[in-house]
């Protein structure tokens, strides 16, 4: 079992990405695929005169400030990628199934009550933003339709009993592996994996682990270091490795699976 995570940030090769899930899907291995739509919804954002927000956390992490406007416009976005890629893989025979986070509640979650942001070095509490964190993915669902030979490709927002609300991909992708006991999960981005200097491809971190992830989260800034505590949270839960990769060119899952990348694994606790 392996799940498969593709940025929503720009840059990822998506034909690439169908044709590798279509090839490993025909070899008989259950694959579930996870998306995000950050890019998308900037663009789309922008193009209807409502461009995006973000606020930084105390932690130093970006994230967008979702109002009701804001959610809208992120899941018209994600909705069409969803689509996108659902078309892509059956035109190479496989049997995708697109589903939102809300679809047979496959992702639930809860709604922070409070945001805090850092603006011009003071603090800020945003008590409007409709984001929140996936608690709970429906693993009978997404085992039946993997039976049943579909592929999964699932996309945020997640259910709350708020309603609809914006949840991290990563993390999302995080939970649905450790719930389904996948042995992989492979997050793909815009770079080669973790780097020790942001403009060197070569100064690579190939390997993370336990016993280094601190010093791997002091290397990380931005969307970087949420993959990294979605990796920990995946691995704490059970999970084999996580594989940060780049999800450009040629064979992006394949070079993933063969360890070209940021490998994390190990003990955790």
């Amino acid at each position: 079992m392996i799940v498969v995570k593709i940025g929503g940030g720009g840059g990822v090769d998506l034909d690439a990405c169908c044709d590798d899930l279509a090839r490993l899907h025909g070899a008989g291995e259950r694959v579930v695929l996870v998306h995000g739509g950050s890019g998308p919804a900037t663009a789309l954002g922008e193009a209807l005169g409502y461009p995006p927000r973000f606020i930084t956390a105390p932690s130093g992490v970006s994230s967008r400030y979702t109002d009701a406007r804001t959610l809208e416009i992120f899941t018209m976005a994600v909705a069409a990628l969803n689509t996108q890629l659902v078309a892509g893989l059956q035109a190479r025979g496989v049997n995708a199934i697109g589903l939102s986070g809300p679809d047979g509640r496959v992702l639930e979650g809860r709604r922070k009550e409070a945001v805090v942001a850092v603006e011009d070095g003071k603090r800020r509490v945003i008590r409007d933003d409709r984001s929140g964190t996936v608690e709970r993915v429906n693993g009978p669902l997404l085992r039946l339709l993997l039976e049943q030979g579909y592929l999964p490709v699932i996309s945020p927002p997640a259910l709350s009993p708020d309603g609809p609300i914006n949840v991290d991909g990563d993390r999302a992708a995080a939970l649905v592996a450790a719930t389904l006991g996948a042995g992989t999960l492979v997050l793909l981005t815009n770079v080669p994996g973790l780097l020790r200097e942001v403009s060197d491809p070569a100064s690579l971190v190939e390997t993370v682990t336990s016993e280094t992830m601190d010093e791997a989260l002091a290397l990380a800034g931005g969307r970087m270091r949420v993959k990294l505590l979605a990796a920990r949270e995946a691995l704490a839960a059970g999970l084999e490795r996580v594989v940060i990769a780049d999800g450009r060119g040629e064979r992006p899952i394949a070079r993933a699976l063969e360890g070209r990348g940021t490998v994390v694994s190990g003990a955790w606790h």
